[in-house]
């Protein structure tokens, strides 16, 4: 009985190829490049168990085991590391998830379409902006010598000489979380508004006929009608609270808030490539890499147990 069930699956999986043929010929190319790019440097996780030395082959490294992990697990400054990048990436996932679908829901409320285009294209333009001239426009900003905010609070009587906003560690997490919100809350909105776009006005008919006034609608049509979405986005930034890369915090760190502006990435980065240390630097990524899989498997099973959404 097995073998013939065994024989229809074989036998319906080349039934459905011989007719998605053209399909998957085209996927193909995707195919190999996730596997060269993603997949395959997998294989240098190895170097993390070795004292890996440049120019000797794979064979004439020196094992060493989980040296380099208990050395990572043991280093003070890790765990530093460790507290900014979840600082960070807590307070990006609090007001970077939760702005991008207040606007988007504000933004579908707009009934001009020349006004809502306008501000449509002026939020996510920043996004194709490098994080280098993001860095250098926040830095001028924020500057004592002709800085924007320290001129107005200067203006307004807040300040009674100019504040060194870039020297200051613990005003570090909270100028990368909004100059991150300013960059990416325009890009990060259009999915919501192309899920809200995606809602039947029928239903909001029917909640004007029933005496719905507008926050009424927001609350009980848009929001629900794109719950799926936001839970969706929600459990894929979970999956990155610990990846959130280390170009805005290289840019805009400096050796006065370097004790809060290094995170996971920077971490690896500077010892991996700064000091050579390749086999340190790759425990670092796998450390990265196994929390993020481990949150993201974690977040899905919880928002699939008790709201049934889930992206796998």
């Amino acid at each position: 009985m097995v073998i013939v069930k065994e024989k229809e699956k074989r036998h319906s999986f080349w039934k459905v190829f011989k007719s998605q043929k053209t399909l998957y010929m085209m996927s193909l190319p995707f195919v190999v490049w996730v596997f060269i790019f993603n997949y395959l440097p997998v294989w240098g996780w190895t170097m993390a168990f070795q004292n890996f030395r440049p120019g000797r082959s794979f064979f004439e490294q020196e094992w060493v085991g989980l040296e380099h992990f208990i050395t990572l697990f043991t280093d003070e400054r890790f765990f530093m590391v460790l507290r900014n990048t979840l600082a960070m990436s807590l307070m990006g996932l609090v007001v970077g998830f939760t702005v991008p679908i207040l606007f988007a829901v504000l933004i579908n409320e707009v009934r001009h379409s020349f006004f809502k285009r306008t501000v449509q294209t002026v939020t996510y333009l920043p996004h194709f902006v490098s994080w280098v001239v993001v860095a250098g426009i926040v830095t001028k900003m924020l500057s004592i010598d002709g800085g924007i905010v320290n001129d107005l609070l200067l203006r307004f009587g807040v300040i009674d000489k100019p504040f060194q906003f870039m020297a200051q560690e613990t005003w570090f997490w909270g100028i990368v979380t909004v100059s991150d919100l300013w960059k990416e809350m325009g890009w990060n909105a259009i999915i919501f508004l192309a899920a809200i776009a995606g809602l039947d006005p029928q239903l909001y008919e029917a909640a004007k006929v029933d005496g719905a006034g507008r926050l009424r609608r927001i609350w009980h049509v848009t929001l629900p009608g794109i719950r799926p979405t936001i839970l969706v986005v929600l459990i894929l930034n979970i999956g990155h609270l610990v990846s959130i890369g280390f170009e805005k915090q290289m840019l805009l760190g400096n050796s006065l808030v370097l004790d809060y502006s290094e995170v996971l990435d920077l971490y690896a980065l500077n010892y991996g490539i700064g000091l050579g240390q390749f086999s340190y630097g790759t425990a670092i990524g796998i450390f990265n890499s196994v929390v993020s899989i481990f949150l993201l498997f974690l977040a899905n099973g919880i928002f699939k147990r008790f709201s049934n959404q889930s992206v796998m």
